[in-house]
């Protein structure tokens, strides 16, 4: 019977083989939908309490795409601000 070699041992790695996620990493950017959804999530909850998860999400998306530029204008720069944030801390973090 032919001999088998063991396969090599995983470095950081998780049991699906991926790496594993650095938590000291900069977070991500937000988009600018992201932070109009944190903002008007708890009033579309309110007006259709017996929403679901998904259908939530439907109405928030309906409810950004139904938002004129001019609208969207204050989130846009929340997320251009975020980026920003996200760019610089990318530049100075130092993975381990």
């Amino acid at each position: 019977m032919p001999r088998v070699a063991a396969a090599p041992k995983k470095t950081k790695t998780t049991t699906t083989g991926r790496k594993k996620k650095d938590e000291n990493a900069p977070k991500r950017g937000l988009s600018s939908y992201m932070f109009f959804s944190q903002e008007y999530r708890e009033q579309v909850k309110r007006e259709n309490p017996d929403a679901t998860f998904g259908q939530l999400g439907k109405l928030m998306g309906d409810k950004w795409k139904s938002m004129t530029d001019e609208q969207k204008k204050p989130y846009a720069i929340k997320a251009e601000m975020d980026k920003k944030r996200y760019e610089k801390e990318k530049a100075e973090y130092v993975p381990q």
